[in-house]
């Protein structure tokens, strides 16, 4: 019997490219599934220094990751593994400039609680039972921004949001789990994508 089909498009009336019952059978808890198009013309709530705004207030649950990448060798490839380095906020408001010119990304947790836009972005995981949803998490990033390999303890549903990323998985079961021990991040000591995507806005990745 195939295997049901990992990337999708929305369709009128089917955000996922299919019923809910059916993501429910076939996907939930079982595989990823990216769904082109799941919200036509979408339109970001937030802007980036909307977001940089609330990171700053001082019951906002936010994080800045920053890749500190290894110097490059003669062959223009890095001479060892990137350093990692993790803020926790609320943060000052002139952190930000201070911060290099790329490969940092900044995160926001629980932001339905402080803006009504971005939590009506709820209404579209209905089919879900509220008891399953937490909350609405946004980051940003700049060139070249990660938060590194991981393997996330929760579901997610990605809506890329402004501008286009590239977002790698794997799907290997086998694959190694095993965490760096340099790094109060939980990354992947080792990460190899058996798929990669580059998302548009509207786009959506389960």
């Amino acid at each position: 019997m195939p295997q049901p089909a990992i990337e999708v498009r929305a369709r009128r009336g089917q955000a996922l490219g299919m019923a809910p019952a059916r993501f429910l059978a076939d996907y939930w808890q079982k595989r990823p599934l990216l769904v082109r198009g799941a919200f036509p013309g979408w339109r970001d709530p937030l802007q980036p220094e909307d977001l940089a705004g609330l990171a700053c207030e001082e019951l906002a649950l936010a994080r800045i990751v920053i890749e500190h990448r290894a110097a490059a060798g003669k062959r223009g490839r890095a001479a060892g593994p990137s350093r990692w380095e993790l803020r926790s906020g609320p943060f000052e408001e002139g952190e930000f400039a201070r911060l290099p010119a790329s490969h940092w990304t900044l995160l926001v947790q629980d932001v339905d609680k402080w803006d009504a836009d971005v939590a009506a972005l709820l209404g579209h995981f209905t089919f879900l039972p509220s008891w399953r949803i937490d909350d609405v998490m946004i980051s940003y990033a700049v060139e070249g921004g990660s938060v590194g390999a991981h393997v996330d303890q929760y579901d997610v549903f990605l809506v890329q949001g402004l501008g286009r990323r590239r977002w790698e998985i794997d799907v290997d079961p086998a694959a190694p789990r095993g965490f760096r021990s340099d790094t109060e991040l939980k990354l992947l000591e080792t990460f190899t994508p058996s798929h990669s995507w580059e998302l548009a806005p509207g786009d959506l990745l389960y």
